[in-house]
């Protein structure tokens, strides 16, 4: 594989009553009722038409205060080590979060948003619809978390990812 450098330019920000990241929600599922809000950059505004008919959106992020990347990782719902791609751990090779929040509003180029887990002032990488029939794949395995089944609603960040 050639080492090629991509590079993004974010679309916007992301704001959350989270000013830091121990004590976070770990997933949306775990931020129900959280609000909070992302502006668009004013020049890609135009880019949002017919988004406010959709309930939900996949937001793509960069993990901004994440540290050195690690390969494996002890996750938030386990205390054994895993490998970094089985987990949803923000120490990546490449920091990309993704969350799927429910939209509220959209007013100009600021989307009120639902059930956010992210830290106020990340920066967005995209917006993109979530779209059941596209999104949800059906039956499926979620290997080492099944013993955590159930355990998310509620479930808070340590500062196992800061230091």
């Amino acid at each position: 594989m050639e080492n090629e450098n991509i590079f993004f330019r974010p679309i916007g920000e992301i704001h959350s009553p989270f000013k830091q990241l121990a004590g976070m929600p770990i997933q949306p599922s775990a931020a129900e009722g959280i609000q909070g809000y992302l502006t668009v950059d004013p020049d890609l505004a135009s880019g949002l038409m017919d988004l406010e008919g959709f309930s939900h959106l996949i937001l793509t992020y960069y993990f901004h205060q994440a540290k050195e990347a690690q390969l494996q990782v002890k996750p938030f719902l386990d205390d054994q080590q895993h490998g970094v791609f089985a987990t949803r751990a923000p120490r990546r090779p490449n920091a990309i979060g993704i969350s799927v929040v429910k939209l509220v509003r959209i007013t100009g180029n600021t989307l009120e948003i639902e059930n956010v887990d992210i830290l106020d002032g990340t920066p967005l990488l995209d917006i993109k619809p979530y779209v059941p029939e596209f999104d949800s794949p059906g039956p499926v395995r979620i290997g080492w978390l099944e013993k955590s089944r159930g355990n998310i609603p509620g479930k808070r960040s340590d500062d196992r990812f800061i230091k």
